[in-house]
């Protein structure tokens, strides 16, 4: 119903299950599913790696609750262009479905800290290392780095840094290259890892 109404968005079909979902998405070749994690039979996360395999060129935007992040990192290992949370609101939800449609990665806020904060018991090895990458980084970098650790999309952390939106893109994309990160949460992991985070 909010997809249908967003004027630039066309609902081609709509499935009960991981399993129609994933035959839906391949016969009508669509450009971006919506997936939902939990489903009968055939689950949303089982549907997304399949898809992944016969239609790499999909892309898949993951619904979840707050605190399944065990459900998110196994999604983003097979792809999936971004989470959402359920309760997200209606421009929101539009938002991740344009993103990911344009190639763009989304996820929550709330979804990145849940993912960050798993991994919080991070050893020394791995701080040491995320300690030594990050000082690869401009201090400006290092600052966007911080805004990724806490969440914030770059139109925020633009606001946030008095920067402008395209500046913070171009950080984010010499960050993730010096850092060896493929996307965002992976980014924020290593700000938490390498203690830049508030309270860490």
């Amino acid at each position: 119903m909010v997809l249908s109404h967003a004027g630039d968005v066309e609902v081609v079909g709509e499935a009960g299950d991981g399993a129609e979902a994933l035959e839906l998405a391949v016969g009508l070749a669509a450009d971006v599913v919506l997936m939902d994690v939990r489903m009968p039979g055939m689950d949303g996360l089982t549907a997304a790696e399949q898809l992944a395999v016969r239609a790499p060129a999909i892309r898949v935007v993951m619904l979840t609750t707050f605190g399944e992040d065990e459900y998110v990192a196994r999604a983003l290992a097979t792809g999936a262009a971004g989470f959402v949370l359920k309760d997200t609101g209606p421009q929101d939800l539009i938002h991740a479905v344009r993103a990911a449609a344009n190639g763009h990665a989304i996820l929550s806020p709330r979804v990145v800290r849940g993912l960050v904060d798993r991994y919080v018991t991070a050893g020394a090895g791995r701080a040491a290392e995320a300690r030594r990458v990050v000082g690869l980084l401009t201090t400006r970098e290092r600052d966007v780095l911080e805004m990724i650790g806490l969440g914030l999309s770059n139109a925020e952390a633009a606001e946030r840094l008095y920067l402008g939106e395209g500046t913070v893109k171009t950080h984010v994309r010499h960050i993730l290259i010096k850092l060896g990160c493929a996307n965002r949460v992976q980014a924020a992991l290593v700000a938490r890892d390498a203690g830049l985070l508030p309270g860490d």
